[in-house]
């Protein structure tokens, strides 16, 4: 009669979870030629004994940390870029508060420490800047020209952007609709701002339908952001731009969102320690806030006082208040958009800038304001 098989249970956690069963401690001793010792301990990181020396009771033998994957894993690639420069660094995600330095061997480029070619960023704003002055102060139709063409290529990146999230606003019926508004308000003024709205909300509607009912409510929605956000809000500046001082209104406006961002800018690299929206941008502080307020009340006053024959400085610090909080909820609403959308700018068109929505954020939220109280402020002769 045969004897009984040994019991084969598991010894240790590895031959546990290979499932195969393994020789008793006779058979272990005899195939391996060693002589046998006390079972591993299970508490052990890797479920082994130490082979050279069995731990005793009396001197325990501490067994290294087999495979331990470092502390800090996070890689320069794997933390999310932080958002545009705007105020300052305060204190804001862990992310944005670890420094990460280039590779070793890597050539120190002219990047500025927002991650950004500065030259190329200056030259851009440069250009921008000029292109925006000779239309303005040589042609109201140039000018118009112009918005139209920075229409255009807004709904281009925002519908570009939103694909990826699998949200399909029709990019045809938007780009004609878009640049058909700003057409249609620089003849037809108010009247004709709002219906061009709806014509191109009405022309994404059919142009959507035969593409079937299966994510209609989603690409329409998206379409509608988009329509409203570029085309709408860009078609107050062409308000602004048709009455009969129109550009001096234009300039206040600009330079006026410009006073905006120069003091947030400057009042958040100097003093910027609480972070305003740390999840959303996590480099617009308060104190930039603050600076904001300050340099568009100063400003304000100013261009109503010296620049409008029925404007007073008190109304151009209401009018500058105003237009700081625009701006900047403006920035923060394109802010929250790229990091909803998982991007860091809209697109690349524009070296060391972005694209060019990144650059009308502010100005896109701040024109219905400026329009609303420079005609409140300052009526058109």
């Amino acid at each position: 009669m045969d004897a009984p098989p040994a019991p084969s249970g598991p010894s240790s956690p590895a031959a546990a979870a290979d499932g195969d069963p393994m020789p008793g401690p006779a058979g272990r001793a005899a195939s391996s030629g060693v002589p046998d010792g006390p079972a591993p301990d299970p508490a052990a990181p890797d479920g082994s004994a130490d082979d050279a020396s069995p731990p005793t009771a009396a001197e325990p033998v501490a067994v290294p940390l087999v495979g331990t994957p470092p502390t800090d894993t996070n890689t320069a690639a794997d933390r999310p870029a932080n958002d545009e420069p705007t105020d300052g660094e305060p204190t804001g995600d862990g992310e944005d508060a670890v420094p990460v330095g280039p590779p070793l061997g890597a050539a120190v480029s002219s990047a500025s420490r927002a991650g950004r070619n500065l030259p190329a960023a200056i030259g851009v704003g440069a250009g921008l800047g000029a292109l925006v002055l000779v239309t303005l102060f040589t042609s109201k139709i140039a000018f118009a020209v112009v918005i139209a063409a920075a229409v255009g290529v807004g709904i281009w990146e925002l519908v570009r952007a939103i694909r990826p999230v699998e949200a399909r606003p029709p990019m045809v019926p938007l780009l004609v609709g878009g640049v058909g508004t700003i057409v249609m308000t620089y003849t037809g003024g108010t009247e004709a701002l709002l219906l061009g709205l709806l014509l191109t909300i009405v022309a994404v509607v059919i142009w959507r339908i035969p593409d079937g009912p299966v994510g209609f409510q989603r690409d329409v929605t998206a379409a509608v952001l988009v329509a409203v956000y570029v085309p709408f809000l860009a078609g107050f500046a062409v308000l602004l731009e048709a009455a009969d001082d129109g550009v001096m209104r234009i300039v206040a406006f600009i330079a006026t969102v410009v006073c905006s961002d120069v003091g947030g800018y400057v009042a958040g690299v100097l003093a910027g320690r609480h972070a305003m929206a740390p999840t959303v941008s996590p480099k617009k502080s308060w104190e930039g806030m603050a600076g904001s307020l300050v340099a568009c009340a100063v400003g304000g006053a100013a261009f109503l006082e010296l620049g409008f024959d029925d404007g007073a400085w008190w109304e151009g610090v209401i009018y500058g208040l105003a237009i700081a909080v625009a701006a900047t909820l403006g920035d923060l609403t394109e802010s929250m958009i790229k990091r909803d959308l998982g991007v860091k700018d809209m697109s690349t068109l524009l070296p060391g800038h972005g694209g060019l929505m990144d650059r009308l954020d502010s100005l896109l939220f701040a024109a219905p304001v400026a329009y609303l109280l420079l005609t409140a402020f300052a009526p058109a002769g």
